[in-house]
């Protein structure tokens, strides 16, 4: 069975715990792209991460790690979702589906990058053990994301770009859309 894991990214801890917000794994494209999925017959999930606000690496991993994980599996992450699977990839060497990284962040040139969360060597040939790669990102977006962005270059071969110029960090703020037509038509090609 074809399945998708959707995975969010790291909000402000006031707005995380504000609660007339949509929690994290409710918000911007993520619920679209799920509903998406499911009407082609892809069971998709968008896991609630613990404490996003501060991510521990290991944390998120005992949440994601109880879904089944295969060759069958797509794997979605939008900001520090992404950067989570680029380090959850490069450390567990099994073969998954596609793959896609939106607004990555992997903090490479920041202080954060002193973080337990980063610690981790990218590998290098996780790309051969996935049914594609791409990585969505935007020009107008912060200059962390677009620093990742070049690190993902370099560093994994093979991986296609999707380059926008006004989608920001793909949230509904700045896309003004909950849409997300081009990540669909990657994942359902």
């Amino acid at each position: 069975m074809k399945t998708a894991i959707i995975l969010h990214g790291k909000p402000s801890k006031n707005g995380y715990l504000n609660p007339k917000r949509s929690s994290q794994s409710n918000s911007h494209w993520l619920p679209w792209i799920q509903q998406q999925l499911i009407v082609k017959g892809i069971l998709a999930q968008t896991p609630e991460l613990p404490e996003p606000y501060e991510p521990i690496y290991e944390k998120w991993s005992s949440v994601f790690e109880q879904f089944k994980i295969d060759g069958e599996t797509m794997l979605i992450g939008h900001s520090r979702g992404a950067g989570f699977l680029v380090r959850w990839l490069s450390e567990n060497k099994i073969k998954v589906g596609k793959v896609a990284l939106v607004a990555p962040s992997l903090n490479p040139f920041k202080e954060e990058r002193k973080l337990e969360f980063f610690n981790f060597k990218i590998d290098k040939s996780l790309v051969k053990r996935t049914k594609g790669l791409t990585v969505f990102f935007s020009t107008d977006d912060e200059e962390k994301i677009l620093e990742t962005v070049q690190l993902i270059k370099s560093q994994l071969k093979g991986s296609k770009f999707e380059k926008f110029t006004n989608k920001g960090h793909f949230t509904f703020g700045d896309m003004k859309t909950e849409e997300f037509p081009e990540l669909r038509d990657f994942l359902l090609s």
